[in-house]
């Protein structure tokens, strides 16, 4: 009886000492990844720029999200309206959601579901 009871006092403190790290780490980032989801959670399609198209972007006066630039390693999100998306020939579609190849990119495009509200920045 004791053994099993020291057991599962083992596995109890693992896992708590298991969520104590997950927290730490979660309230470390600030409220980053809720931003990140936020930012996800509007977009209706996503696309990996080049450092090229994105730099573009950047000079035709494009704002990146602050959330992505806090990042590590720093990335560049940029919102976009569907029609200006569609001119951009070095892009490749990836799914919005966070996974491997949203955050391997290093430069990504987002537009919004609603193509006449305001840029994803000003929210």
């Amino acid at each position: 009886m004791r053994q099993s009871l020291e057991k599962r006092v083992k596995a109890a403190r693992s896992r708590a000492a298991v969520r104590a790290w997950e927290y730490r780490q979660r309230n470390h980032a600030k409220g980053k990844w809720y931003f990140l989801r936020r930012l996800l959670a509007d977009a209706r399609v996503a696309y990996a720029l080049t450092e090229h198209a994105a730099r573009q972007l950047l000079a035709e006066g494009h704002r990146p999200e602050p959330v992505a630039e806090q990042m590590e390693p720093p990335k560049t999100i940029l919102c976009l309206p569907g029609e200006r998306i569609d001119t951009i020939i070095d892009k490749r579609q990836i799914p919005v959601r966070l996974g491997a190849d949203f955050l391997a990119a290093r430069y990504v495009a987002l537009v919004r579901f609603e193509e006449d509200a305001s840029p994803c920045a000003s929210r």
